[in-house]
């Protein structure tokens, strides 16, 4: 079996700012790439564009890196990942994690804690359950591509015109199949909570994860806790993306002051 690698720097700067007093680590959903918060550029907040510097963190298996291998289990990623994404940590930073982004930054920020090293300063996660709670529902990461393609078609975070194409499918459901392992092959292991803030963002109309699954992260942090319910299904930080960025950067700017102070 190929042993995945990363092809590409382990993070992209989207968008520079020499004066800036915190980098934000932006972490795909399953089958997302950096490209994801490319659109993110031209619709920062005027806080969040003078005081933060934007960043995606680049996963093998995509973009750049299509042809490399696949991680499908989320320890052999982080163990990748972290002594990769480390040098471009300049503290303070922030992460956030939208979906499969939001368990990934999560054990990452356990990762380098693990190892002694600087952890965030701030982490939001959105649209994932707490890490600790079981997934309710069966695996889908080795259904036939049929029903996979209906469960995208039901998230709706994959546009319609990609779906109905079938070689576009071709490359995207290894991919998909892989990213999905990752969160459905995930175990929990308990440990002392982050000492770090934290924002959960939550969809009202996602049919994948309940208010109640999103509340239950609360414990895993030690700071201040904020919890967003926003209009939308799974994808509200698509259809809703201004919103979630002006509240990204109002509990920046919080934690920010907090560090100041």
């Amino acid at each position: 079996m190929t042993t995945p690698t990363f092809r590409v720097p382990a993070a992209t700067c989207l968008k520079q700012n020499s004066v800036a007093r915190l980098r934000l680590f932006c972490f795909p959903f399953a089958g997302g790439g950096a490209r994801t918060f490319g659109a993110w550029v031209a619709d920062l907040p005027p806080e969040l564009d003078r005081d933060g510097e934007l960043w995606a963190v680049n996963l093998p298996g995509r973009e750049a890196g299509l042809a490399d291998a696949k991680f499908t289990d989320l320890g052999s990623l982080i163990e990748a990942l972290r002594p990769r994404i480390v040098p471009f940590l300049r503290a303070p930073f922030a992460f956030f994690g939208h979906s499969m982004g939001a368990l990934i930054g999560f054990e990452l920020a356990r990762s380098l804690r693990a190892e002694g090293l600087e952890g965030p300063a701030h982490m939001v996660v959105s649209a994932f359950r707490a890490p600790h709670l079981p997934d309710p529902r069966e695996p889908v990461h080795d259904l036939p591509d049929a029903d996979l393609v209906l469960r995208l078609r039901r998230l709706g975070g994959t546009p319609p015109e990609v779906l109905r194409e079938p070689e576009l499918m071709e490359l995207m459901l290894p991919l998909l199949r892989a990213d999905l392992s990752i969160c459905e092959t995930y175990v929990h292991r308990r440990g002392e909570p982050l000492d770090c803030s934290l924002t959960v963002f939550g969809g009202a109309g996602d049919p994948e994860v309940s208010r109640k699954e999103l509340e239950a992260w609360q414990p895993h942090f030690r700071g201040p806790f904020k919890m967003y319910i926003l209009p939308g299904g799974h994808f509200f930080l698509q259809t809703g993306q201004a919103l979630v960025l002006r509240i990204l950067a109002r509990d920046v700017s919080a934690v920010l002051r907090q560090l100041d102070s």
